[in-house]
């Protein structure tokens, strides 16, 4: 599903409960996160709505580098020569994306929260078994991210994974939250503002006190790795997560 200016000159697209996001300005393109396989026609059918080719992304941004956000990456950058732009503390798991810490096994999780049975069954069916690694993942510095479409100011967000990063645009008073704030866990079902489940975290503590990062960017919408923007306020949002915890 596309939804255009979910913040000004922010596009999100969303395929099998998994957001990437097209952030437009005079210089082009830059698609932040890259869905799973089967999103490549969501984000072409994307481009051609806003009027644009995959000639106008400059680069795909990584917010870290599960297999869920690094599906297209390595297609854009084989085929297209678009560089993939990731934190060096997650190019590891960037080219091996089935190979990241996490402090529980995933395997259990649908026993226990079958409501989220069907939102993984359509992961899977969008590829999400058969993710190519990106081979050639360029480093994701402050001044590598001030530089591309949009001037994101880079926000370190560690804890879900290593090298988790958030991407703030002050000017459209938004940020990309990846998977350090979600509003849909794909991992138990659960709607509202949280941190990812112990399936896929890789220290949970620190994810939590990374909250404080994105809270520190005062913006008024949050736009998650998974689930519906929130527009309430990062305030409220980190408030929410922090209530829940853990799980």
């Amino acid at each position: 599903m596309f939804r255009q200016d979910v913040a000004t000159g922010i596009h999100s697209i969303e395929h099998a409960n998994t957001n990437c996001y097209l952030v437009q300005d005079d210089a082009g393109l830059t698609l932040v996160d890259a869905g799973l396989p089967r999103a490549r026609s969501e984000i072409f059918s994307a481009l051609g709505k806003l009027g644009k080719s995959v000639l106008d992304i400059r680069a795909v941004v990584l917010t870290h580098g599960h297999f869920d956000h690094v599906g297209t990456a390595e297609y854009f950058r084989q085929r297209h020569g678009i560089p993939v732009f990731g934190h060096p503390d997650d190019a590891y798991i960037a080219a091996h994306p089935y190979r990241y810490q996490r402090e529980k096994t995933p395997f259990l999780y649908p026993l226990r929260y079958p409501r989220a049975i069907p939102g993984l069954a359509r992961m899977t069916a969008a590829g999400a078994l058969t993710v190519r690694g990106v081979r050639e993942l360029q480093p994701l510095t402050a001044e590598a991210a001030a530089s591309l479409p949009g001037h994101p100011v880079l926000i370190p967000t560690p804890g879900h994974t290593r090298g988790h990063c958030a991407l703030y645009f002050p000017d459209r008073d938004a940020v990309i939250s990846g998977d350090a704030l979600v509003t849909l866990d794909p991992y138990t079902g659960r709607a509202g503002p949280q941190i990812i489940a112990s399936a896929a975290t890789a220290d949970t503590p620190t994810a939590l006190s990374s909250l404080q990062a994105l809270e520190e960017t005062s913006a008024g919408t949050v736009l998650p790795g998974h689930g519906a923007v929130w527009t309430q306020g990062v305030g409220a949002a980190v408030a929410a997560a922090r209530a829940v915890g853990g799980h």
